[in-house]
């Protein structure tokens, strides 16, 4: 037996408003704090949690960029010519963003989403690395390269695996006493909640099911090793989507050109604008500054949020939505969806959760980046106290 374990379980969008007053995994995390998570969607918060910094000084913000020069779809151009119909089914994307991903070496999470194969080559992709895995993110090292750096055995889970899958292979490498650190991944409560949204029974029904899954690792951990340290955390929260917003009806009638005036993406929480001329800049922004449920984020708030970008990489202009407000059709889909993240850190349905079985939680402690110092302070302690990894005897 082992003497130390530090336990990491990412629940994706398992926001505070969710869990607040949910017995959701007191048993073994009996002690609860609210987070405030980082601007932008996972793309985002992730490699903050994973990294302890802010988007600027990782540069992992949002996925499609304006960058033509370095656009690897520009040979998706041709596609252009296919029918609407066609190319705007979630399924052709899905089947087409598999092959791309091989195809380009795509190492983390990759989707062309709903961009239009017409602007494609205009854009580049902006996470081709893994950031689970040593070096993954775009600037600056991870929780897995400072464990790797100080010879400390981990686990980390395979986002390609099923939830289920991704416990089994914790549960054999806890077996074999070969690890003081893990990181297991559960992402399926985020698509839970975008299909249904956060007032749905499916949702404490899914919080129901990773209950026995959590007794079957305390159990097996503690056969183990002697203390578990247990951290179950998100990244987001999850509101429902309750006003739709067409932006891009906002847009076009102002007789720009896409790609000669102007560039955009619509994510599902913001407009992100980038301009070639004066005139473009001057009326996508008076034409923003008349539309209701969104505003124009400074400057000054962007560098609050971490998210102000010297060379305007993710975007010149900012538009956010209000919580609750869902941009469609945008560039991630043509149809609404029942609850979206990607709102203001100040939102209620924005915050996380932080839940623990150890109460020397300091009190700074208080954003989804500072998980980052739990989990080296964390792994340090489990790698002195379990010394030198031994040969198990047979």
């Amino acid at each position: 037996m082992k003497p130390v374990l530090a336990l990491f379980v990412f629940v994706d969008a398992c926001g505070w408003e969710i869990i607040k007053d949910h017995p959701f995994a007191r048993t073994h995390a009996p002690v609860r704090r609210k987070l405030t998570s980082v601007f932008g969607f996972s793309s985002a918060c992730i490699p903050s949690i994973l990294s302890g910094r802010w988007p600027v000084s990782h540069r992992n913000w949002c996925y499609f960029v304006f960058d033509p020069v370095n656009s690897p779809f520009r040979f998706l151009r041709h596609l252009r010519w296919l029918p609407r119909a066609l190319t705007s089914r979630r399924f052709f994307r899905h089947r087409l963003s598999k092959l791309l991903k091989v195809h380009l070496k795509f190492r983390g999470y990759f989707d062309l989403y709903n961009i239009p194969f017409e602007f494609i080559s205009l854009f580049d992709f902006s996470e081709k690395k893994n950031p689970l895995q040593p070096g993954g993110l775009n600037v600056g090292p991870n929780i897995f390269d400072h464990l790797q750096e100080r010879g400390i055995p981990y686990h980390v889970s395979d986002p390609t695996r099923t939830e289920r899958q991704s416990l089994d292979a914790l549960l054999t490498e806890i077996t074999a006493e070969k690890i003081d650190f893990a990181w297991l991944y559960w992402p399926d409560l985020d698509g839970v909640l975008h299909r249904v949204g956060n007032l749905s029974p499916e949702v404490p029904a899914k919080l129901a099911a990773y209950e026995p899954w959590l007794d079957e690792l305390m159990t097996r951990a503690r056969e183990h090793y002697g203390e578990v340290k247990l951290t179950i955390f998100s990244d987001h929260g999850m509101a429902n989507c309750d006003t739709l917003l067409d932006l891009r009806a906002r847009i076009e009638p102002l007789g720009l050109r896409m790609g000669v005036d102007y560039a955009v993406v619509y994510d599902s929480t913001m407009g992100r604008f980038w301009f070639f001329n004066n005139r473009a800049r001057e009326l996508v922004t008076a034409s923003l500054l008349e539309v209701a449920g969104g505003r124009i984020l400074p400057d000054a708030e962007l560098e609050k949020l971490g998210t102000l970008f010297p060379d305007r990489y993710f975007g010149e202009l900012i538009f956010l939505t209000d919580e609750g407000v869902l941009i469609v059709p945008s560039h991630m889909g043509e149809r609404p969806i029942r609850a979206m993240h990607g709102y203001h850190p100040d939102a209620p349905h924005s915050y996380a959760s932080l839940l623990t079985n150890y109460d020397a939680v300091p009190a700074h402690i208080t954003a989804i980046p500072h998980v980052y110092e739990l989990m080296t302070t964390q792994a340090e302690q489990a790698f002195k106290a379990n010394g030198r990894p031994r040969q198990r005897s047979q």
